[in-house]
């Protein structure tokens, strides 16, 4: 079945089209993400929402056929505004590491030294983080502090790897809007 008629299916209101759609095309979303930003976790960020507004927006698709170059024109956009935000400063939750003292298995410090990511910035992100719901907080800390795969944290915590991903993305979200905000 070509993208068009997925396309078509999907309008109608089959969204198992759109799943389908973004089985042919997450890859290449992704890997564009990933080339353009070079934040692992941001990149992944942007790929989904470039997914989400494709969905959201796939009405305004002029040529089904074309459906590919749209997704992912959608995505460049994401991130170039994503690019053109330099008041906010990212702080990639990649450079919290397990301080390995064994006296709190909560302190993190620094993986390394991080230039965009200035010590209030990184404590702030501490707080936000022991801030989230239980079950955001929890998958953080053990997803970026013990490194567990999504495989091993859904075994752990006895849901799907799915919802491993969904309270991830969700913690991250939660985070970047609270970190995009003003400092208190």
């Amino acid at each position: 079945m070509t993208d068009a008629e997925l396309v078509r299916q999907t309008l109608a209101g089959r969204n198992q089209a759109y799943a389908e759609l973004i089985q042919r095309w997450a890859g290449r979303v992704s890997a564009l993400c990933h080339a353009r930003v070079g934040c692992a976790a941001a990149a992944d960020d942007l790929a989904q929402d470039a997914l989400v507004q494709g969905f959201a927006q796939l009405w305004s698709l002029t040529d089904p056929q074309k459906f590919g170059p749209w997704l992912c024109r959608i995505a460049m956009n994401h991130c170039t505004n994503y690019h053109k935000a330099k008041e906010r400063t990212v702080v990639p939750l990649s450079t919290l590491e397990a301080n390995g003292t064994g006296q709190d298995r909560w302190a993190w410090e620094p993986a390394e030294a991080a230039p965009e990511a200035p010590p209030d910035e990184l404590e702030r992100l501490r707080r936000e983080v022991a801030a989230l719901p239980e079950i955001y907080r929890d998958v953080v800390r053990l997803f970026y502090h013990e490194k567990l795969s999504y495989r091993a944290l859904a075994e752990l915590l006895g849901v799907s790897a799915a919802t491993v991903n969904a309270r991830l993305t969700k913690a991250r979200s939660m985070l970047r809007e609270r970190m995009s905000q003003c400092r208190p």
